[in-house]
């Protein structure tokens, strides 16, 4: 399609929403202003750049799938990022963990890392007019093998974690001042046990104390947040995961700390959507991870479900987009991993437009009026109204390609870059 039929397109489309009292040019000058961070993991399955002799993916972490191509150094990665980045529209943010760090082929214990071991990526992104968000990487480690780090009964194990977590949240602060923006420094620990255990109590409260210790020193918001990740259960950990939802929520609010949700960390017939308008009630920020459990936490690819439109609906209706931090984070093997990058990315976005051109405030009026049959109706009458034409136009004028263009660009990237490495 060209670019006079995209325009043509986007004019009808832009018609059919005014009928309904919707700006689609707002809505899109609305959705440009939104970032994204994007998850290095995604590129090399999670393996990051630290010896060639450490763990791999382990510590209820499980990557699945063998297609070739993963990137195997930090140029590779970069080059693989800098392509997904072109094929999405907008300006958004890379999600990095600690392991990910440039270490000069020398041994780096995690409670070693400082700030000039990403520097490189810290150059990177400014090159580029991105921003960086950081991970503590509490796994995949022979000091997590127990199954507990922050929360560990042997008091050298867990002062080697608190070490590691105080060194990120610093590596975080940097980041943030050297790109003037706030660089969010997730906490997402494996602590648990596979069966069901006795002293749950004594557990969480040497999690309590190390939080303590970890948090007690204080960063300008303006160069780092700090938020800390739930979940249900994971490998390993299928009866007793320490930092549950409720424990890191009751913490997170009496801390003045963000909560971090994962779309794959909750029950599967669980409303994360829901949990939005819940939890900033009485919290300033959240931070989303935009991730796909199927059956169990998979983290799956992300595509336009009914679950990331429900989600992002929500938000818009509260206002919320200034309060709420988009992050992906799934890893699969299975398939291009750059592609994997694209779809997720591109799915969130759809998802967030989807849920800017709905005449909101008229559904409000038509609720408050007690039209429950007004209502469903135009909640069914939007859903056939022309967005591809919109989101389209959008990408147009993002200078990234549409529809069936950007995936022959990923499959002759495959061909000529990624098939390549051995």
């Amino acid at each position: 399609m060209g670019t006079g039929e995209i325009e043509k397109a986007y004019r009808l489309a832009r018609e059919r929403y005014g009928d309904i009292g919707v700006d689609t040019e707002r809505a899109l000058s609305r959705l440009e202003r939104v970032p994204l961070s994007l998850h290095c993991w995604q590129g090399d399955d999670i393996g990051g750049f630290e010896r060639p002799d450490a763990h791999l993916a382990a510590g209820g972490i499980q990557v699945t799938g063998g297609h070739p191509g993963k990137a195997r150094a930090v140029e590779e990665l970069r080059c693989d990022l800098d392509k997904a980045f072109s094929l999405i529209p907008g300006r958004h943010r890379l999600n990095l963990h600690a392991s990910y760090g440039e270490f000069g082929g020398r041994r780096v214990d995690r409670d070693e890392i400082e700030a000039d071991h990403y520097r490189g990526w810290v150059q990177w992104a400014r090159d580029r007019g991105l921003k960086l968000d950081f991970n503590a990487t509490c796994f995949s480690h022979p000091k997590a093998d127990s199954g507990f780090t922050l929360s560990s009964k042997d008091d050298a194990v867990r002062a080697f974690w608190i070490e590691h977590v105080e060194r990120c949240r610093a590596v975080g602060a940097f980041m943030g001042r050297e790109l003037e923006s706030p660089c969010l420094h997730n906490l997402w620990i494996p602590d648990g046990s596979k069966d069901t255990p006795v002293d749950r109590w004594g557990h969480r409260r040497l999690l309590r104390d190390a939080l303590d210790e970890i948090y007690a020193t204080d960063y300008p918001p303006n160069e780092m947040k700090d938020a800390l990740e739930s979940k249900l259960f994971g490998i390993g950990s299928e009866s007793f995961v320490v930092g549950s939802h409720e424990f890191y929520l009751a913490y997170a609010l009496e801390h003045g700390k963000l909560v971090c949700l994962d779309l794959g960390h909750f029950h599967p017939t669980e409303s994360i959507a829901d949990k939005v308008s819940a939890i900033l009630t009485f919290s300033e920020e959240v931070l989303l991870h935009l991730s796909r459990g199927v059956r169990w936490d998979s983290d799956h690819v992300v595509i336009l479900s009914d679950d990331v439109r429900a989600l992002m609906e929500e938000i818009v209706r509260g206002g919320a987009l200034d309060r709420v931090h988009l992050a992906l984070d799934f890893f699969d093997a299975s398939l291009n991993r750059v592609g994997g990058w694209v779809i997720g990315a591109r799915a969130v976005l759809q998802a967030l437009l989807l849920a800017l051109l709905q005449p909101n405030e008229r559904l409000k009026e038509i609720e408050e009026a007690g039209d429950a049959f007004g209502r469903l109706a135009l909640f069914e009458e939007f859903k056939a109204l022309p967005f591809g034409a919109v989101w389209d136009y959008h990408c147009a004028r993002s200078q990234v390609p549409i529809a069936a263009a950007w995936r022959r660009e990923i499959a002759e990237y495959d061909a000529e870059v990624t098939s390549e490495r051995s």
